[in-house]
């Protein structure tokens, strides 16, 4: 281990590099257990019964009552975030934060290879504290670019995250699908299915120490945060995470566009995060594939196809902004984003989804990198950034909600998903109109 470097100046290469390994390590998590390996493990679950499951004392469709999970976890993280964000730039240990919810993450993965039917509040609840770890983390990670990146770097080191991020999830998920695929080989017994279902369970372990393991090198080089005047922990901090709030909601009032650009982003955001967090479901349940086999191979195909496509998405897409600007680009990609929810509609054969992989591909990474470094670009002079971004990271959890409650409330009550999806299109549309109007305001701010 390298002598240890404390005080790296911003813009230093080895800080952004350590910075945006951190994608590196927890892009695992919403590719491994949210969009392919959980969802198909969930989904086999139900393979011998019906997909309605009587739980919380009411009968509920399967990809309904794990909508409504996520939902709930995504309130706990909107509603933590700020406060938590306010606390940390005021005591000036936003690593610790970031820490903590890491690990909760990391240790509630493991804790998904006992999820069953039979034990469903427990793994329910492995699930519902992986989704919190998870986006908590990224409060405090996306929080850390203003701090460690000068303005022309973010667009490139927020890309560069997204990029490796792929790959490195992707490397995981092709180890987990030959274990799933081919058990034998890796000395996982039991008959077909049941040693597919136990290789997913080791899956969701492996994502756990994956997450742990090269968490470290971030960990190691990143500050440990904005640095006042020494601060104790009293229950003055926690009142003082409200005034920061406050006080940054009343500086917003005072700059249109950044205010503009959060209204559009919590709509379009609300889509392409419920989007991505349903479509494993949704392949699982509406594609007519011929057997579990190809449904299993197929699912994870447009997985990898997603993730190696949006490598070279996000790279293009940060080129692109670079030469047209960011709202340009963002309209465009929204626009994108528009015509695949009514494609969606009317895809039945395998042929088809995997045609959808590609396409959102192209867009999925793009518009996730280019939306976070055009908010930072945006952002005052301020050192108070984690209470900045909490209002960012709230417009996109609430979104999650909101979207996540429509889509299980439509597939509750039809037994069917593709109205959802519909739905989903109109606050694409609604984005659109309110990024033209932002982009009005800013044409002659270069961002």
């Amino acid at each position: 281990m390298p002598k240890k470097m404390t005080n790296l100046p911003k813009g230093d290469k080895k800080l952004l590099n350590a910075w945006a390994f951190y994608d590196w390590a927890n892009s695992v998590y919403p590719l491994v257990i949210t969009s392919a390996i959980f969802p198909i493990f969930y989904e086999a679950l139900f393979s011998d019964r019906s997909h309605y499951i009587h739980v919380f004392g009411i009968e509920l469709k399967n990809t309904a009552l794990i909508s409504f999970v996520t939902a709930f976890a995504f309130l706990i993280v909107a509603f933590c975030s700020p406060l938590l964000s306010g606390i940390a730039d005021y005591v000036g240990n936003k690593k610790s934060f970031m820490k903590f919810f890491f690990y909760l993450g990391a240790l509630s993965c493991m804790g998904l290879y006992w999820f069953s039917l039979q034990n469903i509040y427990i793994g329910l609840l492995f699930y519902f504290l992986g989704l919190i770890g998870f986006w908590g983390s990224l409060v405090f990670y996306n929080s850390y670019l203003p701090d460690i990146a000068h303005p022309e770097q973010q667009d490139a080191v927020s890309a560069k995250g997204f990029s490796i991020g792929y790959v490195g999830s992707v490397l995981l998920l092709l180890i987990n699908l030959a274990m799933v695929l081919q058990p034998d080989f890796f000395h996982i017994t039991g008959t077909k299915g049941e040693a597919a279902m136990k290789a997913m369970r080791y899956s969701f372990v492996m994502v756990g120490v994956w997450w742990i393991l090269f968490s470290q090198y971030t960990f190691y080089y990143l500050p440990k945060g904005n640095h006042k005047a020494k601060q104790k922990m009293t229950s003055t901090v926690i009142y003082n995470g409200f005034r920061e709030l406050k006080k940054v909601w009343e500086q917003l009032q005072t700059q249109p566009i950044l205010k503009g650009y959060l209204g559009s982003y919590f709509v379009y955001s609300m889509a392409v995060q419920t989007v991505m967090l349903i479509a494993t479901y949704f392949g699982a349940q509406e594609i007519l594939w011929a057997n579990d086999s190809e449904k299993t191979m197929g699912l994870i195909i447009c997985i990898l196809v997603i993730q190696l496509v949006a490598i070279a998405g996000a790279q293009l897409t940060a080129k692109a902004s670079h030469r047209y600007g960011n709202f340009p680009t963002l309209l465009v990609i929204n626009c994108f984003w528009l015509l695949l929810c009514v494609l969606a509609y009317f895809i039945t054969l395998p042929i088809h989804f995997y045609a959808m992989a590609g396409l959102v591909g192209i867009v999925m990474g793009g518009i996730q990198s280019l939306s976070r470094s055009t908010y930072s670009k945006l952002l005052p002079e301020t050192e108070d950034t984690a209470s900045y971004f909490s209002f960012f990271d709230v417009a996109e959890k609430v979104g999650i909600v909101i979207g996540m409650c429509v889509y299980g409330i439509i597939d509750q009550l039809t037994g069917s998903p593709r109205l959802s999806i519909v739905f989903l299109g109109l606050f694409f549309f609604v984005g659109i109109i309110l990024l033209l109007r932002v982009h009005k305001k800013a044409q002659k701010l270069t961002v």
